[in-house]
């Protein structure tokens, strides 16, 4: 089953973090997981550059590593870079000290304050540490688009359904992600539809 906004009680569970940002502005939030990526990212910053818009890439150790050329040049580009873990583990099967290492592991490569958890999944354990220091930024919508079995029309078709003001969407930054096929059109769709693509808020938070 495909769960494009999280459970109700998701914010019961974890306080204080960040699903969807409160305010009466058009305003959307373009988050990318999983980078970077040689063949995506160049080409992700391209359409973002070419709307002047800018997002936050939330970026795994392992890539950030890999491709440090390509880590600043989103930084370069006016991005923000966000923890996702060195490894992408999944909270809720990982033993905390091992999840929190993970973490603590992607901070100098990516970010010590802003974390997004791999798969949304952290247990609340892992939760209460973590938030002593990061932000931890989960999603008002979840767009699939690494999911090989839905069609970018389809993608597209859902995130103009669902945008409203403050939403944080997630899309992919990786080779096998359709998020090229739908990108630009999105944000021209949602920018003709009076919204702005910002990250202030996130400013200062790297």
């Amino acid at each position: 089953m495909r769960l494009y906004r999280p459970f109700f009680f998701s914010k019961l569970i974890y306080p204080g973090a960040l699903f969807r940002l409160n305010t009466g502005d058009m305003t959307l939030y373009l988050t990318f997981d999983d980078g970077p990526d040689p063949d995506s990212t160049p080409r992700i910053l391209d359409i973002l550059d070419a709307h002047n818009i800018s997002a936050l890439f939330f970026c795994s150790g392992q890539q950030a590593e890999e491709y440090p050329a390509l880590m600043a040049l989103i930084v370069s580009k006016g991005h923000i870079v966000g923890n996702h873990g060195y490894h992408h583990l999944n909270g809720w099967t990982t033993n905390t000290y091992v999840y929190i290492q993970n973490i603590l592991k992607n901070a100098k490569s990516t970010s010590q304050h802003l974390l997004r958890p791999p798969y949304g999944r952290i247990r609340p354990s892992q939760y209460r540490q973590l938030s002593e220091n990061y932000r931890i930024v989960f999603w008002d919508i979840m767009s699939y688009d690494f999911d090989s079995h839905l069609r970018s029309e389809k993608v597209l078709s859902m995130l103009k359904k669902k945008i409203r003001p403050g939403s944080v969407i997630v899309l992919h930054d990786k080779v096998t992600s359709s998020v090229l096929s739908f990108l630009e059109e999105f944000i021209e769709y949602a920018g003709g539809k009076g919204y702005k693509f910002v990250i202030s808020p996130f400013s200062g938070q790297e």
